[in-house]
């Protein structure tokens, strides 16, 4: 093939060797999209570690998985935090650690009880940082109504980390009658969400690239479980839960018409996406579909019940905004689409990988 001169360097390269993040199976080395939460991370999961430990509770490839002991049902997730930068308008990367993994147990529905945390630190990070980390860490689960119970803590030399990783795990009760995973979505269930999208990736985006938008946005970093309970009060048959962190609300229908063998049908214009979202979506070409959130959840409910989970949601101060935004449907199993502001129709495929790198 002919050679290209490269005009960076004035040097030759050939189109051959050119490289695109494409799946899995066509690479050989790790690329940032498999962080990502969309069908890169879909292909890694698949082809490396399903094979290597897969067995049938962790094929459900839920938020966390619900295991039976000693007669209860418990819930238990992990999570790994990578967020840049640390410190972000409306949470840090403390926060993250405990409401990432309290969302997940509640997820399941379960009330969430103990974390674990384990710290990689860089050599050379200013200790007060790792302090500020620990404190927020620390009324994040007060919060939350979990205790911190067991933890590790390991230091790398400089240039081999980026100052603080942490990953926690969490370990929660399901309750008797519960059963929510992304299996169980059925042809005529409402599609809730909780509130407002895409505050937590356009937070990150503004100070990571020092943005400005006309007004500050806040990152929706908050813990979930409160929420949860009160919509099973209300029915404990709800069908789906799952928070649209990586990848964002795309990612997670895709996720769950997959897992089902169902469709979903969005209406664009019922989602809530707030202005300071849409503009900044808008100016940098992204889809508020795609962009990560941390305070959210989305809920398959029955239809004939999914008014009083609805009104349920808006009392409660962490489900304020919630709104109805589609339906289950049998038709295209599998794909999830769009009734657009302009009466056509689009496909919205699982993002290959995040539009926005170290998001959590």
């Amino acid at each position: 093939m002919a050679e290209l001169a490269d005009p960076r360097a004035g040097a030759l390269v050939d189109p051959a060797d050119w490289t695109c993040p494409a799946p899995l199976r066509d690479q050989g080395v790790v690329v940032m999209g498999h962080g990502g939460g969309g069908a890169l991370s879909a292909e890694l999961i698949e082809h490396v570690f399903a094979p290597a430990y897969g067995n049938p509770t962790l094929a459900g490839l839920a938020d966390s998985a619900v295991l039976g002991v000693g007669g209860a049902r418990l819930a238990f997730s992990t999570d790994s935090y990578v967020v840049r930068p640390l410190f972000f308008p409306g949470g840090s990367l403390g926060d993250l650690a405990v409401n990432g993994t309290v969302n997940d147990l509640a997820m399941s529905g379960a009330r969430p009880a103990w974390l674990s945390a384990a710290f990689v630190l860089e050599e050379g990070v200013e200790l007060d940082v790792v302090g500020r980390i620990a404190r927020a860490m620390g009324a994040a689960a007060e919060e939350a109504g979990v205790t911190v119970v067991t933890g590790d803590t390991k230091v790398v030399e400089a240039g081999h980390g980026d100052g603080v990783y942490v990953t926690t795990a969490g370990i929660g009760l399901v309750p008797d009658g519960v059963d929510i995973r992304p299996q169980r979505a059925r042809p005529g269930d409402a599609v809730l969400v909780s509130g407002p999208i895409g505050l937590h990736g356009v937070a990150i985006m503004s100070v990571r690239e020092g943005l400005e938008f006309g007004v500050e946005v806040t990152s929706d970093t908050a813990p979930l479980a409160g929420l949860v309970a009160t919509m099973l009060a209300v029915t404990p048959d709800i069908h789906v839960l799952r928070d649209p962190t990586r990848g964002g609300l795309a990612a997670s229908l895709n996720e769950i018409a997959r897992a089902s063998g169902t469709g979903v049908r969005l209406d664009e214009r019922a989602v809530p996406v707030p202005d300071a979202v849409a503009n900044a979506c808008g100016f940098l070409g992204l889809d508020p579909l795609y962009v990560a959130n941390e305070g959210r959840l989305v809920a398959f409910v029955p239809r004939e019940r999914a008014d009083a989970v609805l009104e349920a949601m808006r009392a409660h101060p962490r489900g304020a905004g919630a709104a109805l935004v589609g339906e289950c449907v049998a038709e295209h199993p599998g794909m999830v689409v769009v009734s657009t502001g302009l009466g056509g129709t689009r496909v919205v495929d699982l993002p290959l990988g995040e539009q926005l790198p170290r998001i959590c």
